[in-house]
């Protein structure tokens, strides 16, 4: 089993305060405050790791079940919209993929791009939040 860390932050108060997020491999490194996570100020915040987290879980899972069908994708480019309402909580998160996919036809890839959104492991820890797809093939 594999494991992966990430360091957080947060100094003073939730209004003026600022965090730091730090992943364990080094890869990234951000600032976080009040305004970046519900305005529009700079830096980061969960809900943008967390959308980052899904489009690359999902466009993996759904490369790997492409592949097991005998479809090997040139490319899965997904974008992953994640809403955080007032509570604050995570609402809901909008799959968006598009796929490069030969010889694959247009309903096969929606099976299977449905397949993946259910079963990749970030959608399985996310079961809690309502998860919406939108799939298509590449032109």
């Amino acid at each position: 089993m594999s494991s992966r860390t990430s360091h957080a932050e947060w100094n003073g108060t939730i209004k003026e305060g600022k965090g730091k997020i730090k992943l364990g491999s080094g890869a990234f490194e951000g600032t976080y405050s009040f305004g970046s996570r519900f305005e529009e100020e700079p830096g980061t915040n969960p809900e943008e790791l967390i959308a980052a987290a899904h489009a690359g879980c999902f466009s993996m899972a759904l490369s790997s079940l492409l592949t097991e069908a005998g479809f090997p994708p040139k490319s899965v480019a997904t974008d992953a919209k994640v809403f955080l309402k007032a509570g604050p909580v995570i609402s809901q998160i909008d799959l968006t993929t598009v796929g490069d996919v030969p010889g694959i036809s247009e309903a096969e890839f929606l099976k299977l791009a449905e397949d993946a959104k259910q079963n990749c492991p970030v959608s399985k820890a996310l079961a809690a939040v309502e998860i919406n797809l939108s799939a298509k093939l590449a032109a």
